[in-house]
């Protein structure tokens, strides 16, 4: 099988996080989300798998990926343009898809459990497609799958009104290379785009068989700045204690905590994991960063409390105050203000952003 990894879209309701890259890279403790997909595919055995660029900044994500094989992937470019829908992105893989089945995923998920069993599945039974569905307590924000007994998908429906099905649609698909055909017959939804739930329906409706897959463990779809942080809770979650750097004596690190090389956590400090810190960080002086806080490389957290926050790559946080539930962007600020100021700071800054609180 090959894969084909969506990399595209504008991610309106991530910025200003993403309105200088995709945000397929924001990272999710220190790795871009788009890795946790392309690792996944690999421990499935898909080993060639296309990347599908839009129009922001596509450059990005051909200099943090490269050819692949630094993961031992062969990765091919295909770009798409302006986001004209999931289907449209399918169909922009065709060529390099060949006559090869394929896998679709879309490159802002994360899976817990992965999908080797699905793929495994697939390959072994004879439906010209597949998708992953995972329940939710709220089917109205997603496209759902309603099935049959035998667990094969009777239709989709695109955020239901009205209770259908709260088993949703999460952004995994396998397809035979049919597929295309009914790509090529379908009309634009009312926002203007080829929708992949209409796909799966044409599937069923020129006869074709959809077997469904729920997810084990947990999935999250990064596409607000608050699952950004609720992803970057669960992985560190499952983080191992590692310490590369230097714990100077006097401080004090309790709990799963990894310090990467190069990196301090001065006397007098206060780490509490589950934390994850970078490379050539320095935490101190009169720092604490509490739980489910990841900090990115080339940072510096001083005179200030973090906690369940992101800190992406070379940050400085100094500034006598609380921070929590909070994703800063690279290259970024955040500094003391004069006067009063609240006891708890909550910020979401883009990158190369300073503010004074």
């Amino acid at each position: 099988m090959k894969g084909v990894v969506l990399a595209g879209g504008s991610g309106t309701r991530l910025r200003p996080l993403s309105y200088t890259g995709p945000k397929q890279l924001i990272p999710i403790a220190n790795k871009p989300n788009i890795l946790y997909c392309l690792e996944d595919l690999k421990s499935a055995g898909i080993l060639d798998i296309a990347v599908i660029l839009g129009n922001n900044n596509p450059e990005k994500v051909r200099e943090a990926l490269g050819d692949g094989a630094k993961w031992g992937l062969r990765l091919t470019y295909v770009h798409q343009g302006e986001p004209r829908g999931i289907a449209h992105a399918v169909l922009c893989a065709r060529e390099f898809v060949g006559a090869d089945p394929f896998v679709v995923y879309l490159g802002d998920n994360l899976l817990k459990g992965g999908i080797r069993g699905m793929v495994g599945e697939f390959e072994r039974g004879g439906a010209d497609a597949a998708i992953a569905l995972c329940k939710v307590g709220n089917p109205s924000a997603f496209g759902v799958a309603v099935l049959d007994e035998r667990g094969e998908v009777v239709r989709c429906v695109e955020k239901p009104a009205s209770f259908v099905s709260d088993l949703a649609v999460i952004g995994i698909y396998m397809f035979r290379p049919g597929v295309f055909r009914v790509i090529e017959e379908l009309k634009p939804s009312a926002r203007g785009e080829l929708e992949i739930t209409d796909t799966i329906t044409g599937v069923i409706t020129s006869g074709g068989r959809v077997r469904s897959w729920k997810v084990e463990g947990w999935w999250k779809d990064t596409g607000k700045p608050q699952d950004l942080l609720e992803a970057n809770h669960l992985v560190l979650d499952d983080l191992a204690a590692n310490i590369e750097g230097t714990v100077e004596e006097g401080a004090q690190v309790t709990g799963r905590v990894a310090l990467g090389p190069g990196s301090v956590i001065e006397k007098g400090c206060r780490v509490r994991g589950p934390v994850l810190v970078g490379a050539n960080c320095h935490i101190g002086p009169n720092a604490y960063v509490g739980p489910y806080t990841s900090i990115g490389d080339g940072s510096v957290i001083a005179d200030c409390e973090v906690e369940a926050s992101m800190i992406l790559e070379h940050v400085t946080v100094r500034c006598r105050r609380k921070i929590v539930d909070s994703i800063i962007g690279p290259h970024s600020q955040v500094l003391s203000s004069e006067g009063l100021a609240p006891e708890g700071v909550r910020v979401v800054l883009g990158d190369y952003t300073t503010v004074r609180v």
